[in-house]
């Protein structure tokens, strides 16, 4: 996924092996809860993100969808309502959406609401689309660590985008911007969220194997620092490692060693059991394929 190959652009990768923007994205739900700010939203936050059942929340969740943009359109110069609707979309698209027409269009919207939450957050971020990297680059680095918020939602907003429009190769080519997004997110605050810019860093560095550039030795220092910032309880950073580095660096002890430890490890821990269930179905599959890959 390229944009350009000027001096200080980022690797290529394929599009082929994009991730899967919802193996980490289980807080969108309880930033939504903290954002709209009513006892109403945080119950129900709760209630999904500590649901066991995620057929039942895939159900459910598209009237949360329409509350938010409800809200939304309510208070449009929300820059949180705004931010919190960007990380929903993306979520419910990525993850639960089946159609892939539908999943563009929630991703479409993500990314427009993550776009104008940063826009009305940090002003300078009104011109960002479509500057050169470079650019683009030293303007980051002038966000402060309070806008945090909004370049997370932005970054994998973004990327939700991009992930549903993966054979589009103008679009992919825009990878590298929300790369260095994250990478001046994890700047501002390593840990934020659990470790959870390290996870998407160490998915993004693994796209590619080292024989055509890739950077698995960053893969695997932020898929590390992400387990160790969640002291392990966020599964989906290890079904993530294993799928993402052990699979490409042909390391099957490893591989087997997460996946194992995954579906040994309890599920129920507070906002994250739904995301740890699913972790641990896909888990259950990639340990059943892994004699047949390696």
């Amino acid at each position: 996924m390229t944009r350009r190959t000027s001096p200080g652009a980022p690797r290529q990768a394929s599009a082929g092996a994009f991730l899967a923007l919802s193996a980490c994205a289980s807080l969108a739900l309880t930033g939504c809860a903290n954002l709209i700010g009513s006892m109403a939203a945080d119950t129900l936050s709760a209630a999904i993100l500590n649901q066991n059942d995620p057929e039942l929340v895939a159900s459910g969740v598209p009237a949360y969808l329409l509350l938010v943009d409800g809200m939304i359109s309510q208070s449009p110069d929300s820059a949180d309502l705004l931010a919190a609707g960007a990380e929903l979309f993306a979520l419910y698209g990525s993850r639960f959406e089946p159609d892939p027409d539908r999943v563009v269009l929630l991703t479409a919207k993500a990314r427009a609401y993550g776009e104008r939450a940063i826009c009305l957050a940090h002003e300078r971020a009104c011109r960002w689309r479509g500057l050169p990297y470079d650019e683009f680059v030293s303007q980051l680095a002038v966000v402060e660590a309070k806008k945090i918020d909004y370049l997370y939602s932005y970054a994998i907003s973004w990327l939700s985008y991009l992930d549903a429009t993966s054979d589009d190769w103008t679009a992919v080519a825009e990878l590298p911007w929300v790369e260095a997004a994250l990478e001046r997110a994890l700047q501002l605050d390593e840990a934020y969220e659990d470790g959870e810019l390290h996870a998407y860093l160490g998915i993004l560095n693994a796209l590619r194997p080292p024989a055509l550039g890739g950077r698995p030795e960053v893969s695997q220092m932020h898929f590390e620092r992400a387990v160790a910032l969640s002291a392990g309880r966020n599964l989906s950073v290890k079904v993530e490692y294993a799928r993402r580095y052990a699979r490409m660096m042909f390391e099957q002890d490893l591989h087997d060693r997460l996946l194992t430890e995954v579906l040994a490890a309890p599920v129920e821990v507070p906002g994250l059991t739904l995301f740890n269930v699913l972790a641990q179905q896909e888990a259950e599959q990639l340990l059943r394929s892994s004699k047949e890959y390696f």
